[in-house]
């Protein structure tokens, strides 16, 4: 029987309720860069010795657990079958189209010009011919959208991880990306800073919503011991984010390896 793992897929309530901040954890979950769950590798080993605070963090992770299968799981079960599809994908592009802010100013912290240009561009354009950000009219002209946060900002100038850390409410992080979290929800200009009305809490709790109805699908990709699961796919997805999908040449394959896989093309 395939463990539960609807919680896996928790991490953002108070974080958006409160910060109003989407979380750079949930990519791993939404197979972006064409990945999808079967692509995730898992190394429980190196999980493990990233993880010395295990014991704690399970703990968390089953507190999250409950609070998803109690509240927000149903909640949003409801919110995807009454809301035609149309407006899903109107409201996720929407709340897309807010974190291009924090994505032009981490792209100019990493030094990328083309990533900060890109950002700059998604808003405009979709700001501007796509209805405010209800339609993402950038991706399919060629700007797809490139996500940067202070966490990555860190790690690419060379800032250590640190331990694997379950947070309450929040999920996965580490001890470098939930500074920079912090970073990304106090320091950086936000759009969300403009809305200081009530108004503004009902459009996070709907970015809530409508981001944990995006990811119920992906459920049925969580497999064995779905703490273990997150973790590694968590901490796998930040290093592929940070390297910015460059991997490490294999010092261990040989030249009769390399001429094997070109033969397979």
């Amino acid at each position: 029987m395939r463990a539960k793992g609807s919680s896996a897929v928790f991490t953002k309530l108070f974080l958006i309720m409160i910060l109003a901040s989407p979380g750079p954890a949930w990519a791993v979950y939404t197979g972006e860069d064409g990945e999808s769950f079967e692509d995730v590798e898992m190394d429980d080993e190196a999980g493990s010795e990233a993880d010395p605070l295990e014991a704690w963090n399970r703990r968390v992770f089953s507190f999250n657990q409950f609070v998803d299968d109690w509240f927000l799981r149903p909640v949003a079960s409801t919110y995807r079958r009454v809301l035609p599809e149309f407006a899903d994908k109107a409201v996720t592009n929407f709340f897309n189209n807010l974190g291009e802010v924090p994505n032009f100013f981490n792209s100019v912290f990493q030094l990328k010009p083309e990533s900060a240009v890109v950002a700059a561009s998604r808003f405009t354009f979709n700001t501007v011919f796509g209805l405010g950000g209800l339609i993402d009219v950038s991706t399919p002209n060629d700007l797809p959208e490139r996500d940067e946060d202070f966490g990555q900002t860190l790690g690419y100038w060379g800032v250590n991880p640190g331990a694997y850390l379950m947070l309450p409410l929040l999920g996965p992080s580490t001890v470098r990306d939930l500074g920079g979290t912090g970073v990304d929800v106090f320091a950086l200009p936000s759009l969300w800073d403009l809305a200081d009305t009530p108004e503004e809490y009902y459009a996070r709790a709907l970015d809530i919503v409508d981001t944990r109805a995006d990811l119920i699908p992906a459920e049925d990709f969580i497999y064995g011991d779905s703490y273990t699961f997150v973790r590694n796919a968590y901490l796998q997805r930040r290093e592929y984010a940070i390297n910015d999908g460059k991997t490490e040449e294999d010092p261990f394959a040989s030249d009769d390896d390399e001429d094997l896989m070109l033969e397979d093309f």
